[in-house]
């Protein structure tokens, strides 16, 4: 079984801040279940008049933490493993234009850093180059991720 890298990135970039996806390593689909599915897993009165795809979340959140099926699930890295921050901070450092890279690197070091640097990436026209920048990195933590838990994985 090969995992697409794609599929796990993408499923890092939209995993809650209160949830965490995971990869069954049997069948290669990758699921993300939220605390509130966690806890409702856990809950003794399981009311019968849940919506059919919440009752899904539920059960598949009862196997991620079941003692005989959690092995077949392994957690993805999460929004705080990546730690963007440090990827902006990088970028900022890559720029070979000294008053852009200083600009930029000054926009992220107080209160809103995120919006202060979308904002100037913008405005010194290097948006397409933070973006790839920044795919190309999450690739590589994905890549490594994956070598590490012995992974196979594909890049289409």
């Amino acid at each position: 079984m090969k995992v697409k890298l794609s599929d796990i990135i993408d499923a890092i970039e939209i995993q809650p801040d209160e949830g965490s996806s995971y990869l069954n390593k049997i069948t290669g689909e990758i699921v993300t279940i939220t605390e509130e599915e966690i806890n409702a897993a856990y809950e003794e009165d399981l009311s019968e008049d849940r919506p059919e795809w919440l009752a899904k979340a539920i059960e598949t959140a009862k196997k991620v933490n079941d003692d005989e099926t959690s092995e077949i699930y392994m957690q993805l890295p999460t929004k705080f493993d990546i730690h963007e921050y440090s990827i902006m901070e990088r970028f900022c450092l890559s720029i070979s234009d000294k008053a852009i890279s200083e600009s930029l690197y000054y926009a992220i070091k107080s209160k809103g850093a995120f919006r202060r640097f979308k904002n100037a990436i913008h405005r010194y026209g290097v948006a397409d180059d933070w973006y790839k920048y920044r795919d190309d990195y999450l690739k590589e933590i994905v890549k490594d991720w994956c070598e590490e838990n012995e992974i196979k994985y594909t890049e289409k």
